[in-house]
């Protein structure tokens, strides 16, 4: 597979890169294991200080770094800017609250003194995906290098420049020279790379395919691994949501990074009540997107990340119509150049249907009506997959009980599953394991020693 830009409002190549030589990964690891020896041994101030040196960086970069997101994988500009201020300030919180996070905890034994004591682990591999290509390095990359673990990154493939662009913001920061370190190699090569001694510990961001792959490797070798994979995110609506607001926050939560998020809301439930007055709402809004150059800041939705991916999601769409679900909207290939898809919503789904059970990654929304809140329930748990999802409802009671039902890793009330700093994000089922963000996302790869201080008369 090869390492290049493929503007996907075009699908055109814009550049290549060489895959790095066994022997070059090989010096890379040595690097990074031999920062790992020195970075364990600075202060959490001097670590705070680097970080910050880094997010300072990226916010003087942003309009320059950002450019070359929409570039590689067609992100809209303006969320592309976002993405980079999101990426900063989750480095800066690290930055600002890891000292605290990995204090001693004080323990009380029956006899003498003991204490838990958080330690780094040595180095970690990041295998992370194209869809937010700073945010997804900052969230694994920040607090583990506030740990004193150093990383390893093997980004996707269709980001190269995003990803040489992230070593060149540390470069400048003047971090050690292996601390933070950008693979050029394949999801095979990043897969076999795990049974090297010297990394203790793997993170991926990606697919249910790429995350078996790596936990094999991890668990053959017995190493600590974080799993991020899909998502099939619900959206319910009851019948006392505000609808306004719930039709713009409906679309949003679609739409969002031109449908390609993992917590994006796929799967649209409303109660009888409003579904057909929802459902009307929500169509017009899509139907109005501008489609078109995400360079453009008239522009509503852009392309898909990749030919690939258009052609991949235009056949999930083919399928499940031919499997008896309607088309509403949409449900076509954008008729211009480049990895577009029509905003596009499914109805009539079954479980015999292919888009009932998988994940859509872009502009394609799955729409159902329910007879009330357990037959919601219900719909959202018939899943594999369980990374978020929200419910839209103005009794607040109500919507908190609903989501102490959903087998989800995290749900919204009045909002689309969304993330920022201070909050865990994580899923269960076939979305994965472990956390990211915050306190939860700094505990992951550490080394939680107990001292024990014991009196020479202590009974055995």
């Amino acid at each position: 597979m090869s390492i290049q830009t493929v503007n996907p409002n075009t699908n055109k190549i814009v550049k290549s890169f060489e895959e790095m030589t066994e022997k070059a990964v090989d010096a890379k690891v040595a690097k990074a294991h031999l920062a790992y020896i020195n970075w364990k041994e600075t202060s959490y101030q001097q670590r705070a200080d680097l970080l910050h040196k880094v997010a300072k960086l990226m916010r003087i970069k942003k309009s320059e770094l950002a450019k070359t997101i929409t570039l590689e994988m067609g992100k809209l500009l303006s969320e592309a800017e976002g993405e980079i201020d999101l990426s900063a300030d989750i480095i800066d919180y690290y930055a600002d609250n890891a000292e605290g996070f990995l204090a001693d905890k004080v323990l009380d034994p029956e006899h003498g003194e003991a204490i838990i004591r958080n330690s780094p682990i040595g180095v970690l591999l990041g295998v992370m995906p194209w869809n937010f290509p700073y945010y997804q390095v900052a969230r694994f990359a920040a607090p583990n290098i506030m740990v004193g673990n150093t990383i390893l990154l093997k980004h996707a493939s269709i980001v190269p420049q995003c990803a040489a662009a992230i070593e060149k913001l540390f470069e400048e920061a003047k971090a050690p020279e292996g601390l933070y370190t950008n693979l050029f190699i394949t999801g095979k090569h990043a897969s076999a790379l795990v049974s090297d001694k010297r990394i203790k510990g793997v993170s991926l961001t990606g697919s249910e395919e790429a995350g078996a792959s790596i936990a094999m490797e991890a668990g053959k070798h017995l190493k600590k691994v974080v799993l991020e994979l899909g998502g099939n995110d619900v959206f319910i609506i009851l019948e006392d949501a505000d609808m306004e607001k719930t039709v713009e926050w409906a679309v949003v939560g679609r739409m969002n990074n031109n449908g390609q998020c993992c917590i994006a809301s796929k799967r649209f439930i409303a109660v009888e009540a409003i579904a057909d007055e929802f459902i009307q709402k929500f169509k017009d809004k899509l139907s109005k997107m501008k489609v078109g150059d995400p360079m453009d800041p008239a522009t509503d939705l852009g392309p898909l990340s990749s030919e690939a991916a258009a052609v991949h999601l235009a056949d999930q769409v083919k399928r499940s119509v031919d499997e008896g679900a309607k088309v509403l909207l949409g449900g076509k290939r954008a008729d211009r150049e480049g990895a577009f898809m029509e905003p596009t919503i499914l109805t009539d789904l079954k479980p015999s249907i292919a888009a009932y059970h998988e994940e859509l990654f872009g502009p394609v929304a799955s729409f159902y009506v329910v007879k009330d809140d357990q037959a919601a329930i219900d719909l959202a748990n018939d899943s594999n997959y369980g990374l978020g999802g929200s419910v839209f409802t103005q009794d607040i009671q109500r919507g908190r009980r609903i989501a102490d039902q959903i087998d989800t890793g995290m749900v919204f009330i009045n909002h689309p599953t969304w993330t920022q700093a201070d909050l865990p994000f994580g899923g269960t089922k076939h979305s994965g394991f472990g956390r990211e963000l915050s306190e939860l996302g700094i505990q992951e790869f550490v080394n939680k020693k107990l001292i024990r201080v014991s009196g020479l008369n202590d009974p055995f």
